[in-house]
């Protein structure tokens, strides 16, 4: 009552220090110091936190815990001036709106469908997972009740405390156990896909035992809130209220997700979002948390359409960023780790940390080994599904919120989630360590270009592995692949991976998860996808036109990683697929008319592409594309540009395949030091002959190639006039590695802008110039010529030995 009537003379904002006011004794101005203080600190141990590859809400929750009487609030004067009492329900307020929303993302993202059909063997798991830490609880219960060191739980009702304890200890958190198990690359490796369908087992569940928690707590488990015939009639309004959802509100939100158009979609967003509010006052009106409602009206929204990611599109990033972290730091807020005091105390905290992790290992591993899964599999299990987060914060906070946890409970749950937490991932590293395929092999056993396997069998196909960052790519990536096979059409087996960033937004997880069906890799599902899933599903649908017109076999896959750790997924199923190119799209791409300003993904992305260059068992073609034709379009003419080196031999032999195509004239001009045409000067050396060797068939051809010498001197602008001539829609140029002949042809100073294009392809793909022609920069793969790249975090050289593979594929 005394925080009520303190809070109606709290104003909103000052009249400024002009006037004498301090601002930090008005409600908004303090909130936007708290609000930042907790932004930044959190980020900051965000950062801190990175190499160990700690999800974010740890480093909110350590946030919350500093700046919170555990160590800052120690300090009286900064407490009572930056979070004083009476502004706490407003904090709580402001982060229970982003709560609300962010489960009403939840619901919006989660798939009831693909619960339903995730297995037998994940559903005993899950069921296991939650039975045993659930029934050790009751010994935890018991003894908490009984100790001296917590007196005020002697009058909370033993059932509601009961529930909300073993919730505590028994759920997994569902969107931080994506996170970690994508960022070690194990999301979609068997261990990660068991996990996430126990898990999604596990959300629901919890969910459920939540309600219920709630409903039977009432006020503290005394007084009639919390008598069991109006727990009944909780619990009952709470299932009519479910049925409801789903039966009359659903097909509604089904209309305005159809009827959503540019005219209608500012409105349709408006209501929906209003829903959201109305929902979560329908269920806290019955007698549960608000945060239901919200999660139960997510669940009725269609999955399939644009409008679900417009939605998030339009809210994710604002409650993400910023209002659920304030929910987590509030969480820390309320921890002060002084409450725990003496051997007893503590001891209690390592029994209930204890207890939470060896109940999960224990059942899980037991369930795990009986279905036949590998001991370490499911030891890694059992540590994963301990993983604590959002639904955990959410039962202590309620449970706070109904007093039915005191604050010396409290803490240690919160102290218990986040070590949970912090030692899944070195837990999980330090135990499972799946056999490293990639890069296993000697270097020179792997494929180039000229001989795609040594396999008899795997011979007989022409291998490829293009990768694509959007449905933009596609069209001239299928052109390219199509030229590439000739006239004769040579058999094809064709790798498509789209590379999709991984970011903190929490739908690239949801994205990742629905690129598999029942927890194995399958068909993408028209009905599944939502709209941050449509740019994968226009370059999937391209390719699976190709292939029936092209009579070519595909296999579509989608790499979801961080940027930097990107190369390890597509070098990885380079060497598994024994491919023997590798095609990579430029970062930016420009159109017909010549230059590049049409995309530029940034930077980034072209790092992606230089360590791929660096680490790929096979040859890699980069395509830079200015409007390379379109799906089944042949192209007017081709080029190469032949300055001498691996590099350049191996985009002659791919320029050589596409002879004979319709329409394609192909021409190859090669640059000479002055005596060397006509072949007045011949070099001895190894790289002069293999270059000659390379040539000598064009020299021979009988008019499916020209072939013309010109002088090294004039390199620069000759493949100036090569590019803006418009005689040929594609030029071909190596990488040219070898620095030799990129400084006699006066080339040297062209590698500094893109080093993934090389000199020529530097030249060709600058701006200014009038070029209209695509390059395909072509690298051959050859560990005598590769050079090393150094890589962000590493020395020059060294490999990053990856864990696992974030790779999602269907056939």
């Amino acid at each position: 009552m005394a925080t009520a009537t303190n809070m109606t003379t709290v104003k909103i904002s000052s009249d400024g220090a002009w006037q004498g006011e301090n601002p930090l004794k008005y409600a908004l101005p303090l909130l936007i110091i708290q609000t930042t203080l907790i932004l930044v600190l959190s980020r900051a141990l965000a950062f801190l936190f990175k190499p160990l590859r700690q999800p974010k809400v740890v480093a909110e929750i350590v946030g919350g815990i500093v700046l919170g009487p555990s160590a800052l609030g120690r300090w009286k004067a900064y407490l009572r001036a930056i979070f004083p009492s009476w502004s706490s329900p407003i904090l709580d307020t402001i982060s229970s709106v982003g709560l609300l929303f962010f489960l009403f993302l939840v619901g919006l993202e989660l798939d009831l469908h693909s619960i339903r059909r995730s297995g037998r063997r994940a559903f005993a798991i899950a069921a296991v997972g939650i039975l045993l830490p659930f029934l050790s609880s009751i010994g935890v219960v018991l003894l908490l009740r009984r100790t001296t060191l917590f007196p005020s739980s002697n009058d909370i009702g033993f059932y509601p405390f009961l529930v909300f304890v073993g919730v505590a200890l028994s759920i997994t958190a569902f969107p931080v156990l994506a996170r970690i198990l994508a960022e070690l690359k194990l999301l979609t490796t068997g261990v990660g896909e068991t996990a996430m369908a126990a898990a999604a087992f596990n959300d629901v569940v919890a969910w459920i035992l939540l309600a219920l928690a709630v409903a039977l707590s009432g006020d503290g488990g005394s007084g009639r809130a919390g008598t069991p015939l109006v727990s009944l009639w909780i619990i009952l309004s709470s299932s009519l209220f479910v049925v409801f959802m789903m039966t009359a509100v659903r097909p509604v939100m089904a209309w305005i997700a159809r009827r959503s158009n540019r005219a209608v979609e500012e409105a349709c967003i408006c209501l929906t979002l209003a829903g959201v509010l109305v929902s979560g006052f329908a269920t806290d009106l019955i007698g549960i948390h608000s945060i239901f409602g919200a999660f139960v009206f997510g669940l009725t929204i269609p999955k399939e359409g644009e409008f679900a990611g417009k939605l998030l599109e339009r809210i994710e990033d604002f409650v993400s960023g910023l209002l659920l972290p304030l929910y987590f730091a509030s969480s820390g807020l309320k921890t002060d780790v002084a409450k725990i005091r003496g051997a007893q105390a503590w001891g209690l905290l390592v029994l209930v940390i204890t207890i939470a992790c060896v109940g999960k290992i224990a059942g899980t591993f037991v369930v795990a080994v009986s279905s036949k899964i590998p001991a370490r599999e499911a030891a890694t299990l059992g540590v994963l599904m301990g993983t604590k987060g959002l639904v955990e914060l959410i039962v202590l906070n309620i449970g706070k919120e109904k007093k039915v946890l005191n604050d010396e409970t409290f803490t240690i749950l919160v102290l218990m989630a986040l070590f949970t937490t912090f030692i899944t991932t070195p837990t999980v590293m330090a135990i499972y360590k799946p056999t490293a395929r990639y890069n296993s092999r000697f270097p020179s056993e792997s494929p180039s270009f000229s001989s795609p396997s040594s396999s008899g069998k795997r011979n007989k196909y022409l291998r490829i592995l293009a990768c694509l960052h959007s449905p933009a790519n596609a069209p001239s990536i299928i052109n390219l692949i199509d030229t590439i096979r000739g006239a004769e059409k040579a058999r094809l087996k064709l790798y498509v991976m789209h590379l999709v960033e991984l970011t903190e937004r929490p739908s690239s997880i949801f994205t990742a998860l629905r690129a598999r069906k029942n927890g194995r890799p399958a068909h993408h599902s028209h009905r599944m996808e939502t709209c941050s899933d449509l740019g994968r599903v226009t370059v999937m649908g391209a390719f699976q036109l190709y292939e029936k017109l092209g009579h070519v076999k595909i296999r579509r896959m989608t790499a979801i990683s961080a940027l930097a750790t990107m190369d390890e997924d597509v070098c990885h199923v380079a060497e598994d697929k024994r491919v023997g190119l590798v095609i990579l799209p430029f970062h930016k791409r420009g159109g017909a008319e010549g230059g590049m300003e049409v995309e530029d993904l940034g930077e980034a992305w072209g790092g992606v592409n230089q360590r791929v260059l660096a680490h790929a068992p096979c040859s890699v073609g980069l395509l830079v594309d200015r409007g390379f034709a379109g799906p089944m379009k042949t192209a007017r003419g081709i080029c190469v540009v032949f300055i001498g080196g691996p590099d350049d031999r191996e985009a002659l032999l791919v320029a050589t395949m596409m002879r004979g195509s319709p329409g394609v004239s192909l021409a190859v001009i090669r640059f000479l030091k002055r005596g060397d045409i006509d072949g007045q000067q011949q070099s001895e050396e190894e790289e002069e002959e293999l270059d000659e060797e390379a040539v000598a068939e064009i020299r021979r051809s009988d008019g499916y190639a020209t072939y013309e010498e010109r002088r090294a001197e004039d390199a620069m602008e000759s493949v100036l006039s090569i590019g803006r001539s418009g005689d040929y829609e594609l030029v071909v140029v190596g990488r040219g590695r070898s620095s030799s002949k990129a400084a006699a042809a006066g080339l040297r100073g062209w590698w500094t802008e893109h080093a993934e294009l090389g000199p020529v392809g530097n030249i060709l793909a600058s701006q200014g110039h009038g070029l209209v022609s695509s390059v395909l920069v072509v690298q051959q793969h050859s560990i005598l010529h590769s050079i090393p790249m150094p890589l962000p975090g590493t020395m020059d050289g060294e490999r990053r030995s990856p864990p696992g593979l974030a790779i999602c594929s269907t056939v």
